[in-house]
């Protein structure tokens, strides 16, 4: 969408094919109950970027974002609390309750991460250098890259390379020594993530969540008014002021192809649709093994996306609730814990066995959960003095030994509630209605292969210059004119708008 969007800004004749009955992917709001608007699948907003928000106008089309505060709230078994708040000082008095020591560390963390996020997040709405490099150009590329390392110290080069080698877990140790203050912060460095805090590597994905802002404030993540479809709405109206148009219910068969290039597309129901240029949002799996004969692509190419890690360990539940959980930590209701996004994971210790069980193809008994409440800031998406709870969770691996998400998605979902009541002894009393969806069920509803929120894993090895592949990354496809836009394509995933911002730079320099 955000990729239509500039590029009918540019003058170009658009059109955008959906397979769904509404646009927007995982970045939707469905009226799944009568009088209840939940955002299915992607449910905040922090990581679009402020390029994008003002080149394509989008407040103008209605997007409008409610920054989450306070923006944690973390209740532990002993009886204990955690908030955090966007004030700093409330923050580090809720810290100084577990330890002094981090208190006195935060405000150095925060501002280590800012310096090393704002690194990293130059690199966003960059084009990737060629890799391995060819020609002279290539080098020259590198050389720009390693220009934007000028300004940090050595200490602060040091942690760039350890925030993009390291566990989130090996990350925190260095800063902090309360495990309640850890775990808080180490839930971003896995969420998504085929790996635990202590796997290598999941200390980015704690950097890549924090690298966005919300209203102009870095850091925060907010919840987006009339659900997360709202943002996609607004780009797509964005894109059709300039005369984009949207087709819903245009499931693509696959890419037709002419004299070695992408000539158009077949839909499901036999129509042909020709244009000179194609731009995929599908992951690379199901782009170039689903819509192309392998025929068509070099073998090399073909071997590599077959090796492209998709397989996503995330489950999504939405609830209807006719009233607010009450935390035996810290009742009352409504109270600023159901502002925040909330967490259930007492220590890395207990979120490093959830991993544990998703490595063996079990879903976690005891998994790491995250439940926002988007009705605490709007109250029109659910009827009067309902509410809607979401459930983000790690770790539910695509792959089940022995069983499969058939079988096994109503028999977890109880247990997810299970874990959910020892914490809220009155959820149960209260859901109206559930929702259960596991990564199977993500792969069937969205088209993600293996139900991956990232459209594949985002390591070291399949990111930058790597997604999806080394030598492709620069949005171009071996076939001549197809572009890649999604989230399989630098720099990989969230409701961010880079990828199709990028790909729509290329695709117009090629013009």
């Amino acid at each position: 969408m955000v990729t239509a969007a500039y590029l009918a800004r540019a003058g170009m004749r658009v059109l955008v094919l959906e397979a769904r009955e509404l646009i927007g992917g995982c970045a939707v709001t469905e009226e799944i109950w009568p009088g209840y608007r939940v955002s299915t699948a992607s449910y905040l907003a922090s990581l679009l970027q402020e390029k994008v928000v003002r080149d394509l106008e989008l407040e103008r089309f209605g997007y409008r974002v409610d920054a989450k505060d306070p923006a944690f709230f973390s209740p532990f078994p002993d009886g204990r609390h955690l908030f955090m708040w966007q004030d700093r000082a409330k923050t580090l008095a809720e810290i100084a309750k577990f330890s002094q020591h981090d208190a006195e560390a935060y405000p150095r963390y925060e501002a280590h991460l800012e310096k090393l996020g704002m690194v990293a997040e130059s690199l966003l709405l960059t084009t990737p250098p060629d890799f391995p490099p060819h020609a002279i150009g290539d080098f020259i590329e590198y050389l720009k890259l390693a220009g934007r390392l000028r300004g940090l110290s050595r200490a602060e080069i040091v942690g760039l390379v350890k925030v993009f080698t390291q566990s989130a877990a090996d990350f925190l140790d260095d800063w902090f020594e309360s495990e309640e203050i850890k775990v808080t912060l180490a839930t971003d460095g896995v969420i998504g993530a085929n790996g635990g805090p202590r796997s290598p590597g999941t200390a980015y994905i704690l950097l890549h969540h924090c690298m966005g802002g919300v209203n102009g404030i870095r850091g925060l993540w907010g919840f987006v008014r009339g659900g997360m479809g709202a943002v996609s709405e607004a780009i797509a109206d964005s894109a059709r002021a300039h005369g984009a148009v949207i087709r819903t219910q245009a499931p693509v068969e696959k890419i037709l192809l002419g004299n070695g290039r992408a000539i158009g597309v077949v839909l499901a129901d036999g129509e042909e649709i020709r244009a000179p240029i194609v731009a995929s949002n599908l992951d690379p799996r199901r782009t170039f093994l689903h819509l192309l004969e392998e025929t068509a692509l070099p073998a090399d190419f073909v071997a590599g996306i077959r090796r492209f890690r998709s397989e996503g360990t995330s489950l999504k539940m939405n609830l209807a609730l006719r009233g607010l959980p009450e935390f035996a930590a810290f009742p009352g209701a409504p109270g600023p814990q159901h502002r925040a996004t909330m967490h259930l994971c007492p220590s890395i210790d207990y979120v490093e066995r959830a991993w544990d069980d998703a490595k063996y193809g079990r879903p976690s008994r005891y998994p790491l959960i995250e439940m926002t409440i988007p009705t605490m800031y709007d109250a029109s998406l659910a009827p009067a003095g309902h509410h809607i709870m979401g459930i983000f969770l790690q770790y539910a691996p695509y792959t089940l030994k022995g069983s499969d998400w058939d079988t096994e998605r109503e028999p977890y979902a109880e247990r997810v509630i299970d874990v959910i009541e020892e914490y809220c002894p009155n959820i149960r009393d209260i859901i109206v209605e559930r929702q259960t969806l596991t990564p199977l069920d993500l792969e069937r509803r969205f088209g993600i292969t293996g139900g991956n929120i990232f459209h594949g894993e985002m390591s070291l090895d399949q990111m930058f210059v790597l997604r999806p592949l080394a030598g492709w990354a620069r949005y171009r496809m071996p076939v001549k004119g197809l572009y890649l836009c999604g989230s399989g394509a630098h720099p990989g995933g969230g409701v961010m708008g880079a990828p199709g911002h990028n790909a729509a730079r290329e695709i117009l320099k090629d013009r």
